[in-house]
């Protein structure tokens, strides 16, 4: 006798009416609304006009190098001169670079092995060490110094750092001036050197402000694991933090890099410019890309401006290779680094 047996009818199949992954990234990227088709109209607009606009500045700054290229008689790399009116060789115009590369590149050098260093120890006091009643205040300090105006600085460092900066080059004279680069032969210390410490006064706030943002992002969990370890404040700092902040203050570097590459009246206020390269940075001579537009400008002719505008396309390209590492650098770790380690 046969039993029959009762099969359980199949379950129907659940549907998830969820969107998938790559619908909510074309649903994001279509805007259904219309509010979201604004805003993205609006964003991409605005990114494709900058980049018009960039453009735009290097298409005018290769035109007139051009123009002014053409009738140069001297090499634009390797000539130490400056003379778009040709007041030296009858006519001819002849002018170069390299005095002005050398002096950008030295003056800025400066700056960040001084400036890097303070700002990172000022960045781990108030991140790390300060009490808050003290780091509240300090930080706002070093806020206001990134508003100060560049001709400020350029009149304060023209009126009392450079004067009073004679006894430290003779000091760096009397210990290491056997090395040739800080010989000094007396005279208004109006020089690289000096270029260079007014520089890092004026990007200490930059690299400051990135560097404090940068320690205070390190996970607690790394730094209370240490301590729990016996480690102490330092070796915590050493192991957790700076490992941690390394991409980030190599950030922050190239940007206050950036703004000293740039600086204009601040340099032309205290620098002695001459078109002769000494090995001394203590010594007077030297010249800098913006320094040399900035005193040059007015009273150059529509060649002498063209000439000018040459050596600024040098100066824009320059910043562009510094600003595109520091994006590099932060772009190969999004965390700064350290955070999964």
């Amino acid at each position: 006798m046969d039993i029959p047996t009762d099969t359980p009818p199949t379950p129907a199949p659940v549907q998830d009416d969820r969107p998938t992954p790559a619908e909510q990234k074309r649903a994001a990227r279509g805007a259904t609304r219309p509010g979201d088709r604004i805003f993205l109209g609006l964003s991409r607009g605005s990114g494709i006009a900058l980049l018009a606009i960039m453009a735009a500045v290097a298409a005018f700054l290769a035109y007139r190098t051009s123009v002014a290229l053409a009738d140069n008689t001297g090499n634009f790399f390797t000539t130490f001169e400056w003379d778009p009116a040709g007041i030296s060789s009858d006519g001819k115009p002849v002018f170069g670079i390299a005095v002005l590369v050398f002096g950008t590149i030295v003056s800025s050098i400066i700056a960040l092995v001084i400036a890097v260093p303070v700002a990172v120890g000022i960045a781990l006091f108030i991140s790390h060490y300060a009490p808050r009643q003290l780091a509240a205040p300090i930080a706002y300090v070093i806020d206001l110094l990134a508003a100060v105006p560049s001709i400020v600085y350029g009149l304060w460092g023209a009126i009392v750092v450079a004067p009073n900066l004679t006894g430290l080059y003779s000091w760096l004279d009397d210990y290491f001036g056997w090395t040739g680069i800080f010989e000094y032969q007396g005279g208004a210390p109006r020089s690289l050197m000096t270029v260079g410490i007014l520089l890092a006064i004026m990007i200490l706030p930059i690299i400051t402000n990135v560097s404090r943002e940068v320690f205070l992002q390190v996970p607690k969990f790394n730094e209370e694991a240490a301590l729990a370890l016996g480690a102490t404040r330092w070796e915590v700092i050493r192991m957790a933090v700076l490992p941690f902040g390394r991409s980030g203050i190599i950030s922050a570097s190239m940007l206050g890099l950036g703004r000293a590459l740039g600086e204009t009246i601040a340099v032309a206020t205290v620098l002695s410019p001459s078109f002769v390269i000494n090995a001394s940075v203590l010594d007077y001579g030297g010249g800098t890309f913006a320094q040399n537009i900035a005193s040059k400008f007015s009273e150059a002719d529509e060649y002498g401006r063209d000439a000018l505008i040459a050596s600024g396309l040098v100066l824009f390209i320059i910043t562009l290779l510094v600003n595109g590492a520091a994006r590099l650098i932060i772009a190969r770790r999004k965390e700064y680094s350290g955070a999964n380690a």
